[in-house]
């Protein structure tokens, strides 16, 4: 395999964080074992989406306990990890028979609404966008470390580094920001980018419909905008919702979705022997 990100990932390994954060890919600690596979999966999830060329950079706020910081690979639960996930376009990315790890043996397979979610949406994207996140470690409460909390303004500027050297490593077009935290980092970096709505805490819609509408994310170093690579994710949306001061808001009668084939988020795989397909019959 290509060495290209053993650079980035070492780098990402070297950060100290305070007491209320965890760097899953450190090589010193009582997890050095684990962090190394989850620098391995990192690794390959960079090489597998630098083979398809992403022009569209997903991020963030910070990795979750649930998905990242045991996977080492943004909005990745370990289900996703390892049953991998099945592309509009009919390829196929992740899963365990491409090499991707469990880090701990002796746990379950974890799942994450968000990561379900996330790749239930952009799979339809074409080519597939890469995922990262503006503080790329796991925040947690001050003694829980089963726990997520929002990532500090010094925590993000932690980040900051890592989401431009992404941008340059993988010639990016397009950015778009995954909730507030990550929204307001990249404006600190000066990074144009469209802001969407974070899928937890109810807001799966709003998140959906806001990888499907047709409003030209910005091109990171152009001032003009750029036609959209991305791709409607649920027939209808464009034309049902309009943009109202930022705000997307309905505009006129709801079309009826197809029953047939249509993507359901809330969909886990049962088993890590299934193949992700995003929820699809």
């Amino acid at each position: 395999m290509p060495r290209r990100f053993d650079r980035f990932i070492d780098d990402l390994s070297r950060v100290e964080l305070s007491a209320r954060a965890c760097n899953q890919f450190a090589r010193i600690g009582d997890e050095a074992r684990g962090n190394a596979i989850r620098r391995s999966n990192l690794r390959r999830y960079l090489e597998e989406l630098h083979a398809i060329g992403p022009r569209l950079l997903l991020v963030g706020e910070a990795v979750s306990y649930r998905g990242g910081r045991l996977t080492g690979i943004p909005f990745v639960s370990e289900t996703v990890m390892l049953c991998g996930v099945d592309l509009a376009n009919g390829s196929h990315v992740l899963g365990s028979d491409r090499g991707y790890r469990k880090a701990n043996l002796s746990t379950r397979v974890s799942t994450e609404a968000s990561a379900t979610m996330v790749w239930g949406t952009i799979r339809e994207i074409e080519p597939l966008p890469l995922l990262w996140n503006a503080f790329p470690f796991h925040p947690f409460i001050a003694g829980n470390p089963l726990s997520n909390r929002m990532p500090t303004p010094a925590e993000l500027e932690i980040g900051a580094s890592f989401v431009m050297r992404l941008i340059r490593l993988f010639d990016i077009e397009c950015v778009a920001a995954i909730g507030n935290q990550a929204s307001f980092s990249l404006t600190r970096l000066g990074v144009r980018h469209e802001k969407v709505r974070h899928p937890s805490q109810g807001g799966k819609n709003l998140f959906v419909a806001g990888m499907a509408r047709h409003s030209q994310f910005p091109r990171v170093e152009d001032s003009m905008p750029r036609k959209s690579q991305i791709q409607e994710i649920k027939e209808g949306v464009s034309m049902r919702t309009k943009t109202y001061s930022g705000k997307t808001q309905p505009a006129g009668p709801k079309a009826p979705l197809p029953t047939k084939n249509a993507v359901r988020l809330s969909t886990v795989p049962s088993s890590a022997k299934e193949k992700y397909k995003g929820g699809r019959d």
